[in-house]
């Protein structure tokens, strides 16, 4: 048995998904399911006994310790949390309460539990906290990728959330010894993701004739991650990452945001064309956000060296697989698209001066 915090959400559901689909071993599947946890993306699972989905806050320390002494389970994946940074701008309170202290009491509950176990349940259990490779901050563009040894500077509410949550992560091994493991993901994309994400962002407003929102001068440089990659590479650093560690996951993909975007109005030409003309039509620029990180790349030397972890899918791959769910999948979007995600669209973009150009 393993506990998944999250796991509703989008890595956590596709890592829900991935993991039964490979597996036997059950899951118990943590989730408070704010706006962007969905049990949609789990139907699939509602009648197998293998998926014990418990709706409940991370910072709920009594529940969090209920369902280890329940459980029993060899491992933690930690992968709740607020993600989206334009939302950690407008309102940053709920990520200090997720992000930090959310995973401060997830810690304390395991530490407690891993405390009271002895020979072998002991010696393998494991905590593994994703992260992003936002804490980094920022790259120019011929700066070398991020390794786990660059130093953190993030620049934004949500990226500050996830460093302090990592020095936590961090502390709790070296002080307690609990045995923890870190991973710091690039951006990723496929099923299940919530339409506020640029990519599901692009393909929906796209459908839907509206304006395709690019920040900027859409230049800012992404390394891309196709969700089922960075789901191999969370079991793979299960398996057989070293307790303490932290390993950097990537896809070697650098795009720019607008060249994203072109490739999907592109695709969509091909396989959903409009009664006339190309989706880049849509396209608008709008005032950049503050603080706009230019460049994210990540390393991946150290997790492929040593637990020979590499990525399936190519931007190219993995960006067709995924235009080709969200079309094969049009009542998943049009469900998810609630009030208060419109509301929240609304909140984001209201102000800034839509510019039309290709």
């Amino acid at each position: 048995m393993i506990l998944v915090t999250g796991g509703a959400g989008f890595i956590g559901s596709n890592f829900v998904l991935d993991w039964l689909a490979g597996s036997d071993e059950p899951i118990v599947n943590l989730d408070k399911l704010t706006y962007a946890g969905n049990l949609d993306n789990l139907q699939c699972l509602q009648d197998d006994p293998r998926h014990v989905f418990v709706k409940g806050d991370i910072c709920d320390q009594q529940l969090v310790s209920t369902l280890l002494a329940r459980h029993q389970p060899r491992a933690i994946v930690h992968t709740a949390a607020e993600s989206h940074v334009d939302r950690s701008i407008h309102a940053p309170a709920a990520f200090i309460h997720t992000n930090i202290n959310g995973t401060f009491t997830m810690l304390e509950a395991a530490r407690a539990y891993w405390a009271g176990l002895s020979g072998a349940a002991r010696a393998q259990f494991r905590f593994i906290h994703m992260s992003t490779d936002e804490v980094y901050g920022t790259l120019e563009r011929d700066d070398p990728a991020f390794a786990e040894t660059t130093a953190y500077q993030p620049n934004s509410p949500y990226a500050a959330s996830k460093a302090a949550s990592d020095h936590l992560v961090r502390s709790y091994h070296h002080t307690y010894g609990l045995p923890t493991l870190t991973t710091n993901c690039s951006n990723n994309y496929g099923p299940y993701h919530f339409p506020e994400k640029l990519i599901p962002l692009v393909i929906a407003n796209a459908l839907a004739g509206k304006p395709i929102p690019v920040y900027g001068d859409g230049q800012q440089i992404r390394d891309w991650l196709y969700v089922g990659d960075h789901c191999s590479a969370i079991r793979t650093v299960l398996a057989r990452g070293r307790a303490g560690a932290t390993y950097n996951v990537g896809g070697r993909n650098e795009k720019t945001n607008l060249a994203v975007v072109h490739t999907l109005c592109d695709m969509l030409d091909q396989l959903a064309p409009r009664a006339s003309g190309s989706y880049r039509e849509q396209i608008a620029f709008v005032a950049d956000r503050p603080g706009h990180d230019r460049r994210y790349a990540i390393d991946a030397t150290r997790i492929e060296r040593e637990l020979g972890w590499k990525p399936a899918d190519t931007f190219e791959t993995g960006i067709r697989k995924t235009v080709h769910w969200y079309l094969d999948n049009s009542e998943w979007v049009a469900r998810v698209q609630s009030g208060a995600y419109l509301d929240w669209l609304d909140q984001n973009y209201a102000g800034r001066a839509l510019e039309n150009r290709t």
